[in-house]
């Protein structure tokens, strides 16, 4: 396949870390010097954004939906900021859906995407920026908005403004003040996709073990394609195995395997996948938590033994498999950070 769907191999093992040291990613990314990007291709940088400040962006995208994107970006966003990184998360889907993960759909911060979408078709501007949605996490605001920014990028033939670099362009400035920036892609609106992946160094494709995932590769390599000649250091991270039975081990090694033929490079998988729990998409959505916070209610739950005896009342509680989905996440983020890391050195070493 193309460079764009060429695989950053992860240099490192992965090591669950102990309860106690849980959101300490050891493997921290290191900071490159942001002057000095060159295209791979040898030529300087194409285009009108200069995108020196982008190197750690990284588009969560898929045509399809269904497949975990918002869920992995929040999540992945979340647990970064928790272990200290400071994450800006772009919600570039006008479904909003971002919000409910995060817990402010609907509240005074939820402006439906009306700052991002206006910045967005006006290309310039400032875009109000959620801060402190959590910790160390700020959010670019999506929602029904964005159809307009949509319909306004798709119209926008101008030459010289290239509509692809219209969220590159907003990003550029602010980029210095994250050691992340995650997009959640929306599973259609060309304009949109590729606005997000114009401004992203990386890209990670959440997919399902089902018979459309080889399409839905083959869509994306295609997307991924159509803008290399504004961002020709675009290129694939991982994919990253969604809503997984994990009793179905022959399913899902057949459905590696077909993902690796697919790319050409079975190092392109993540080990870590996200296994499928009912419970926890509902309890998590239903209460704007993220699954690590979904288990720290869980552990701090009494036990149903002293609830039936009446020594204590049931409290919010949830799913026990909670604390297995927060185990996959939380591997799945620290092979994201391995992989930038090796990615990076890579770079430097280059």
């Amino acid at each position: 396949m193309s460079q764009a769907v060429s695989s950053i191999s992860s240099n490192a093992g992965y090591a669950r870390n102990t309860r106690d040291s849980r959101y300490s990613m050891d493997a921290r990314v290191t900071m490159n010097a942001r002057n000095t990007r060159v295209s791979r291709r040898g030529a300087t940088m194409p285009g009108t954004v200069d995108r020196t400040g982008l190197d750690r962006v990284i588009a969560v995208i898929n045509g399809k939906g269904g497949v975990g994107k918002t869920t992995i970006a929040a999540n992945v966003a979340g647990l970064l900021a928790k272990s200290g990184y400071r994450v800006l998360a772009v919600d570039m889907d006008p479904q909003g859906n971002l919000g409910l993960d995060l817990g402010y759909s609907g509240g005074e911060r939820d402006d439906d995407g009306q700052s991002l979408a206006t910045a967005l078709t006006f290309r310039g501007g400032n875009v109000e920026v959620a801060r402190g949605i959590r910790e160390n996490l700020d959010v670019m605001v999506g929602g029904s908005e964005l159809h307009h920014a949509q319909a306004a990028l798709a119209a926008n033939n101008r030459k010289r403004d290239d509509p692809r670099e219209a969220l590159a362009s907003l990003l550029a400035p602010i980029a210095a003040d994250y050691d992340l920036i995650l997009i959640d892609c929306p599973p259609g609106g060309d304009a949109l996709q590729q606005a997000a992946i114009t401004a992203a160094r990386w890209a990670i494709v959440p997919a399902k073990v089902d018979a459309g995932s080889e399409r839905g590769l083959r869509e994306v390599a295609d997307r991924l394609e159509a803008v290399l000649d504004l961002n020709p250091d675009l290129d694939l991270l991982g994919v990253a195995l969604f809503a997984v039975d994990t009793s179905a081990t022959r399913v899902q090694h057949e459905a590696r395997n077909m993902i690796a033929e697919s790319v050409g490079d079975p190092d392109v998988l993540f080990r870590a996948t996200i296994r499928h729990s009912s419970a926890v998409a509902q309890a998590v959505r239903t209460r704007g938590l993220l699954v690590h916070e979904l288990e720290d209610e869980v552990r701090a739950a009494p036990p149903w033994w002293k609830i039936r005896r009446g020594e204590a009342t049931d409290g919010a509680g949830g799913p026990r498999t909670a604390t297995s989905v927060a185990d996959d996440f939380h591997a799945l983020t620290m092979e994201i950070v391995e992989r930038l890391s090796a990615g990076e050195q890579e770079e430097v070493s280059a």
